[in-house]
């Protein structure tokens, strides 16, 4: 099946019980056993659910993945993920990376014994500068956050294979309509499910998709022995997002490169980060490697902080917020929200500084999208 009808009709459906077009929520912690050591296929939530098992598999298909694990959050996912680790193993990750990786792997998992790398993966040379002796994952984002750097994905992939490596491609800013990781050698796709997957901006969860069967094994014994998993009623929520995910990510993308276009021509916007952009570095890998371009756009304001604030003080059909990927148009200063966690020089060394504006670009009508920077930018 194609990517459409499959974010429709993958998994378990329509259900086996009674017939429901809807999946059901099966709100239960635990299932009847049928006789000793014997199941209906379920025995206890943590363990395994009928609504999240179909959330699953439909992220799986849609990833092409061997399996999908559905989570309580991305950094849940994440959590899983870097478990598959033991105290000494080496990371290597882009530099600017989501703050809540950032986080995670800087002040967390550096307690218990994991060290870090985080460099720009913008060519080969400087992936296999980075590997040690004791590396064994490389972890990815394109575009990434906030910067929206593009990054060969089977460039890294190859090196990952080459050295032994687990490579992980967070694919949040994408989503798999745009960007299929594992098509280009990657091991581990995880997303954030709170953004475009569920496109609603009322859940918070995350997801795993593997690409072999030793991944599956492995992680299915983490997901269960952490418990980091997505309830009943947030796997619905983003199984229902996920039905309207291409008709979203395609009018994301269109609302995005209207605004990205407009904000390069702006006198009080200095430079613009949008990989659909011609002039953008990694706009001709992008387009080899991508569907779509997506609908995050970020751009530098001439005239610092106080500039960036009278700025979101002043957008009305934007909203000033964290998060991304909803419906809603969000403004983000990623300094202070998303990348808040970083220290001011590690920012200002990788390119976050003061004067970034991270845009959410949402499926308003793109005309009220223009006329609203138009007028907080005045």
């Amino acid at each position: 099946m194609r990517f459409e009808t499959d974010a429709i009709h993958a998994g378990h459906r329509p259900d086996k019980a009674y017939g429901a077009i809807s999946v059901p929520i099966y709100q239960s912690s635990t299932f009847a056993f049928e006789d000793i050591g014997k199941t209906s296929g379920f025995e206890y939530s943590r363990m395994g659910n009928p609504t999240r098992r179909v959330l699953e598999e439909t992220i799986a298909k849609l990833e092409g993945g061997k399996a999908g694990f559905a989570c309580a959050s991305g950094l849940a996912a994440e959590s899983v993920i870097i478990h598959l680790l033991n105290a000494g193993d080496h990371v290597i990750a882009v530099e600017d990376i989501y703050g809540g990786t950032f986080r995670l792997f800087h002040d967390v998992m550096t307690r218990f014994g994991l060290e870090f790398t985080f460099i720009k993966m913008d060519t080969k040379e400087a992936i296999e500068s980075a590997i040690k002796p004791n590396t064994r994952m490389i972890w990815l984002e394109t575009p990434s956050n906030p910067l929206l750097h593009i990054v060969d994905l089977e460039m890294a992939a190859k090196a990952a294979k080459k050295h032994g490596l687990i490579s992980v491609m967070d694919n949040t800013f994408s989503s798999p309509y745009f960007l299929r990781p594992l098509e280009f050698g990657i091991d581990i796709v995880m997303h954030s499910t709170t953004k475009y997957l569920n496109g609603h901006s009322d859940v918070v969860g995350g997801a795993i998709v593997t690409n072999t069967d030793a991944l599956t094994e492995r992680v299915a014994f983490l997901h269960n022995a952490l418990g980091a998993i997505a309830g009943p009623f947030d796997s619905w929520l983003v199984l229902r997002g996920i039905e309207t995910l291409p008709i979203r990510m395609k009018q994301h993308e269109i609302n995005a490169t209207a605004v990205a276009r407009f904000l390069k021509t702006h006198p009080a916007v200095s430079r613009v980060f949008y990989p659909g952009l011609e002039d953008h570095p990694g706009h001709e890998l992008a387009a080899k490697q991508m569907k779509g371009f997506g609908g995050m756009v970020s751009f530098e304001m001439r005239g610092g902080l106080e500039a960036v604030n009278n700025f979101l003080r002043k957008v009305k059909v934007f909203t000033m917020a964290e998060s991304l990927g909803g419906m809603t148009s969000l403004a983000g200063h990623p300094a202070t929200q998303s990348h808040a966690s970083m220290s001011r020089e590690q920012r200002e060394k990788i390119g976050i500084n003061e004067s970034l504006v991270r845009l959410s670009v949402g499926l308003e009508n793109v005309d009220d999208l223009l006329e609203d920077l138009a007028q907080a930018l005045a």
